[in-house]
């Protein structure tokens, strides 16, 4: 009998080090303010380009043209897809980005970021919101799910389920951003 409870003892103590080794998936939070937190890198008639700190210095490159903005991730962001990528209503962005970091390679890691829109309605004076989710993978950074955040009650957890589900095998050169839960935002 003592012997079964040793032995069982021993394959739990056994099992748990790789149970906490398992990928974790968390998120972190940065603040986005272009005014004070950025540096413009390059600004005409056109648009401005803000090169600003993320998580960690992670880089984000942010640019405004036509009342829009362009939101890209890492040290060649501005040759990412994502930074040919906006939604298509005159838009601002939210100030703070939700980084979804995984600890699959050992250290963690970001792999997607969840960023609130705030997009202007034909139809109404109150603005629009939507969770914009992007990979965030050198030479794969991309858009891969938009959430209205105003049609879903649940819009953060959608958004993070995306992510966590999406990101990974999403290929930005073939695969379409999808449109996650309720969208009224604006017509697709």
């Amino acid at each position: 009998m003592i012997d079964r409870i040793f032995a069982s003892a021993l394959s739990v103590a056994l099992v748990l080090p790789g149970a906490a080794s398992a990928q974790q998936i968390e998120s972190s939070y940065t603040d986005l303010d272009l005014n004070t937190m950025c540096t413009v890198v390059e600004s005409d008639d056109f648009g401005t380009m803000w090169a600003c700190e993320g998580l960690k210095g992670f880089p984000v490159m942010v640019t405004e043209g036509d009342l829009r903005m362009f939101v890209s991730y890492g040290l060649h962001s501005t040759t990412e897809k994502a930074a040919e990528q906006t939604l298509g209503p005159f838009n601002r962005l939210g100030e703070k980005i939700e980084w979804r970091v995984s600890n699959a390679e050992g250290h963690w890691k970001p792999f997607a970021t969840i960023l609130r829109f705030f997009t202007q309605r034909e139809d109404s004076e109150k603005a629009g919101q939507v969770l914009v989710v992007t990979k965030v993978a050198t030479g794969a950074t991309c858009h891969i799910a938009y959430v209205d955040a105003l049609a879903n009650p649940d819009a953060n957890e959608l958004a993070r389920k995306a992510a966590d589900e999406k990101a990974k095998d999403f290929d930005c050169d073939k695969d379409e951003p999808e449109y996650v839960g309720k969208f009224e935002a604006w017509e697709r």
